[in-house]
């Protein structure tokens, strides 16, 4: 039995006309003998009725008094209602299809609510489905804890769940359908000349979706990864033929493969002699430290969002030597041949210095290498360094 793993994403199940194109996906795999597991997620993003954000904000959003079994209770009902309406129009169709939820699938996690670690997946209620049946739809996103209560997976969890699925029932590739038609150089509403990918490795696009890129979540390749599955980053939109990004082991390695960028981010520098006390501080309240550089004089760290906030409180409740810097972006450079290729940096540091772009800190890894710019400046930074590597490279 040749299966296969098909994951739609809000947008491609957010009407009728889109889950009439995610239709057209899955009929064509099952004439060409494949027994389908479809992963879905819930129907649209924020506004439509049943999105994640929409059912948050029926009990007030952050303000929520619910607690966080609580939270995972009320949004898993998004995925459970899209799997029920995904398997409504396969019947409709002729297809032997059948709904699950993530638990009926088989998907066990631990007890850490709003972002739970799968444990274990135990198809045999797949494979015993699929005797009757030539497609299972799963509700993504979920899972049954080590208490017996229904989970999520956090943000990005449906990716994660079509993945670990591909790898417990050994499919023979996985599918992540979405909006746009692959992987590119850049985000094509900022970059003017990203271009399309037609493959790319597990490791950058895993670092890609690390340091920004928003099509796929890092997690779910680094499943595919371990599991040696291919995968495809594909349009719902797309005819059935056009296979998207593929992503797998034999990536070509270019110098530079993608150009990304975080926004939201404040920069914080603290006194050495502090030190000590403030990684404490943040680690005692689980605020996680990102893009961090330590000198003789000072330490020199990132946060978002809300992190930042709790920080500035924590700090000067317990009289910590600070100065910050908000609305910074993270704009990165990735690519898997980086670390074979000279003057990389260089480069770099070039191309932002003749747009007069400042930069306000730099770091590197194996594969990636960082640079923190105000928050005007990123769509120039951006632009100027996809322009300097990947346009200087041959297609």
């Amino acid at each position: 039995m040749d299966i296969i793993v098909k994951k739609f994403g809000g947008t491609s199940v957010q009407d009728d006309e889109a889950r009439l194109h995610a239709l057209r996906h899955v009929k064509d795999a099952v004439s060409k003998g494949f027994k389908v597991a479809v992963v879905v997620s819930a129907i649209g993003r924020q506004g439509a009725p049943y999105a994640t954000d929409s059912l948050l904000s029926l009990v007030g959003g952050k303000d929520t008094l619910l607690d966080e079994r609580e939270l995972d209770m009320l949004v898993s009902t998004g995925e459970i209602l899209s799997t029920g309406v995904f398997t409504e129009l396969l019947k409709q169709h002729d297809i032997k299809a059948i709904g699950m939820t993530g638990p009926d699938a088989g998907i066990k996690t631990n007890n850490e609510y709003q972002n739970a670690k799968v444990l274990d997946v135990d198809t045999r209620s797949i494979l015993d489905a699929f005797a009757d049946n030539d497609v299972v739809v799963v509700a993504g996103f979920q899972g049954l804890s080590q208490e017996g209560r229904i989970t999520t997976l956090g943000r990005g969890g449906s990716d994660t769940s079509a993945a670990l699925l591909a790898a417990a029932l050994r499919a023979k590739y996985c599918d992540i359908f979405t909006d746009v038609s692959g992987m590119m150089t850049g985000d094509p509403r900022v970059i003017k000349h990203a271009r399309f990918l037609n493959e790319i490795s597990y490791d950058e696009v895993a670092n890609m979706a690390h340091e920004g890129a928003k099509v796929i979540h890092p997690r779910a390749v680094e499943v595919a990864q371990q599991a040696h599955i291919p995968m495809r980053i594909r349009s719902t939109w797309d005819d059935v033929d056009k296979l998207g990004t593929v992503i797998s082991q034999n990536g070509i390695k270019h110098p530079v493969i993608g150009v990304t960028h975080q926004l939201g981010l404040t920069q914080f520098r603290v006194p050495t002699e502090h030190s000590d006390k403030v990684l404490s501080l943040l680690a005692d309240h689980d605020i996680s430290v990102d893009f961090i550089n330590i000198n003789s004089e000072e330490v020199v760290f990132n946060l978002t969002g809300k992190a930042s906030e709790r920080a500035k409180s924590l700090f000067k409740a317990h009289e910590v030597a600070f100065s910050f810097t908000d609305d910074c972006a993270k704009v990165s450079i990735v690519g898997s041949g980086m670390m074979d290729t000279p003057g990389v940096v260089a480069t770099l540091v070039t191309a932002l210095s003749q747009k007069d772009i400042d930069i306000l800190q730099t770091s590197d890894g194996f594969s990636t290498i960082w640079a923190l710019v105000t928050g005007s400046q990123f769509a120039k930074a951006v632009n100027a360094l996809h322009d300097a590597f990947i346009l200087n490279q041959t297609a």
